[in-house]
């Protein structure tokens, strides 16, 4: 429900603060005054257009904040208002604060609970909150999607219509899988014999897996071998086998002079260990040593061969176009493909049984949707064109096509195997056509009350018409009126209206006047108290001058207004309509 809306800088409002309340509130002024101005910036706040021209002379840009509350239905995390949230990371609470800039040089930006999200995802949610009526660009009874999801709420489609979505889901994923195998399958026969002869050679090549690490470490021991003789030898001689000067020599008579001494001082004494410790790694160093010198002499065929068997690796993994060092998972990744292409024939046999299963699933919950369309599209017809003969449409026809969409073979729809249009004919012996097409304005804006009306409570909770009473008069006016207030009982809806007989009806009425110094013009809006709705209503009955007679006038049809509920109550129980 909308709660509040901030206006500043909008056209030639300066600042205005509107609290809405549930029911029918009404909208009145006078002509030019800018009653429309507040539908305008109820569809700039929920992702309209908006354009430099909307900002006010002088200036720097236009804002404007709804405020809804939400319902506990709407906060559920399956809604699809939750879902868009979750998508842009939002808390979900129980009020929702939507803010639209536009500046004077014409940017626009966006924002839900203070974050800045894209204007999309603004409209998104706002064609979830909120519904505009009348002659405007947001017109959702010509949208043939719209025309279906009303059809499918009124007859409690919900379930059903999530079964298809998902039956779909499901076939156009086996189909795309299917597609997918088959292109594969194109080139199978050369596309084996390729892979089974690349794996061949890499089994063939029996590379293991530090093998290479290895063979590059020898290489570079043989390449090296004179280097490394030479710097052993000379390190085994001055360590080892120097005679008399070698280091294992010297650390010997070293720890024989420690240990003459050591019975005289004892700090002597603790050192003899360590030296002793010195002589015997030298000692082991040199045994090592002489062990690698032995180790060191060149084998002319393994050498040979370790210089084949890297050449074979690196000529391989050229072919491969990769590195030597990735030849192993080149070979993984070919055996897999190898084994996957062999089953090729048993894989698509299957993804065809899952395709033809999923698109059996598909049409047999699109067909019984289609049968419950049909039921429910009779039922709607009727109770529409009933409606339609007291709003100023007499002798018109409303009825609903539902022809079948071409859909190739193999392939599905989410929504159904219907296309489905609204046509109407406004008068005695013309046949129905589309209703964009043949709609006036004032017709197109009774028809959607009529739709909301007969459809009770479906679609966005705040319904906003804006001069649905264009063309009426007289008992007509107080008709519309009365399908509004009784619309009202289970919707907030806000109406723009110029006539009596239906401000008459509202429950919270607000008057837009229009002010001018001379210098510079602005809109303000105030709610009207009991009193001040006396005077707006005889205004509107009598015109300039305001007689005592208008505004007893006035008194009695705010009097009768109350009694009309009950009345309404009862007329809307006996119109034909399907309940969820």
């Amino acid at each position: 429900m909308l709660q509040h809306l901030h206006i500043r800088n909008l056209a030639i409002v300066d600042a205005v603060e509107i609290d809405f309340r549930p029911g029918l509130t009404v909208l009145t002024g006078e002509t030019g005054a800018g009653k429309s101005i507040v539908v305008d910036a109820l569809q700039l706040a929920t992702g309209g257009r908006g354009g430099a021209e909307m900002v006010r002379h002088g200036a720097e840009r236009t804002e404007v904040v709804a405020t809804f509350e939400l319902s506990a239905a709407e906060r559920e995390p399956q809604s699809p208002l939750a879902m868009v949230f979750e998508e842009q990371s939002i808390d979900v609470s129980d009020e929702l604060v939507m803010r639209r800039l536009v500046t004077s040089d014409g940017k626009s930006r966006g924002y839900l609970n203070g974050q800045q999200v894209p204007l999309q995802v603004l409209r998104e949610v706002g064609s979830l909150l909120i519904d505009i009526h009348g002659q405007h660009e947001f017109q959702s009874l010509t949208r043939p999607a719209a025309q279906r999801e009303q059809l499918d709420d009124f007859a409690g489609h919900q379930a059903l219509v999530a079964e298809v979505a998902a039956a779909h889901r499901e076939a156009h994923q086996a189909r795309e899988k299917l597609e997918a195998l088959a292109a594969s399958a194109a080139d199978r026969e050369a596309r084996l014999d390729m892979l089974r002869y690349q794996v061949g050679e890499i089994e063939t090549l029996a590379l293991g897996a530090d093998e290479l690490p290895a063979l590059v470490a020898e290489q570079a021991r043989h390449a090296n071998h004179g280097k490394l003789a030479e710097a052993a030898r000379g390190a085994l001689d001055l360590l080892y086998e120097a005679e008399g000067a070698s280091a294992h020599a010297a650390a010997s008579r070293a720890l024989g002079l420690l240990r003459s001494v050591s019975g005289v001082d004892e700090r002597l004494r603790d050192l003899a260990p360590l030296v002793d410790e010195a002589v015997i790694r030298l000692a082991e160093a040199g045994r090592d040593l002489t062990r690698y010198l032995d180790d060191l002499e060149v084998d002319p065929q393994r050498q040979e061969f370790v210089e084949q068997r890297l050449a074979n690796i690196e000529q391989l993994a050229r072919k491969h176009r990769i590195t030597p060092p990735e030849l192993l998972v080149r070979g993984a990744e070919l055996a897999a493909e190898l084994a996957s292409i062999e089953h090729l024939a048993t894989d698509l046999e299957s993804l065809r049984l899952a395709r033809e299963a999923a698109l059996a699933r598909w049409r047999m919950l699109a067909e019984k949707l289609s049968g419950s369309r049909a039921a429910a599209a009779t039922r709607l017809e009727k109770a529409i064109s009933t409606r339609m003969q007291t709003l100023g449409m007499s002798g018109g026809r409303f009825s609903i096509s539902l022809a079948q969409l071409p859909i190739e073979a193999g392939r599905s729809a989410a929504a159904g195997l219907d296309q489905i249009e609204y046509l109407v004919s406004a008068n005695p012996g013309q046949p129905p056509r589309p209703l964009a097409k043949v709609a006036s304005g004032g017709e197109l804006s009774r028809l959607s009350l009529a739709v909301q009306v007969s459809t009770a409570a479906t679609g966005p909770r705040c319904m906003v018409f804006d001069e649905v009473d264009s063309g009426v008069g007289g008992a007509v006016a107080e008709i519309v009126g009365r399908e509004l207030a009784a619309l009202g009982q289970r919707a907030q809806v806000l109406c723009v209206t110029h006539l009596p007989q239906v401000a008459a009806q509202g429950s919270q009425q607000l008057r837009v006047a229009k002010l001018t110094d001379g210098k510079t013009t602005r809109t303000v809006l105030s709610a009207l108290g009991e009193d001040e709705r006396v005077e707006e209503l005889a205004r509107m009955l009598g015109g300039v001058q305001v007689t005592d007679k208008a505004r007893d006038h006035a008194r009695e049809m705010l009097a009768a207004r109350s009694a009309k509920p009950a009345a309404s109550s009862r007329a809307q129980a006996r119109a034909p309509r399907s309940r969820r």
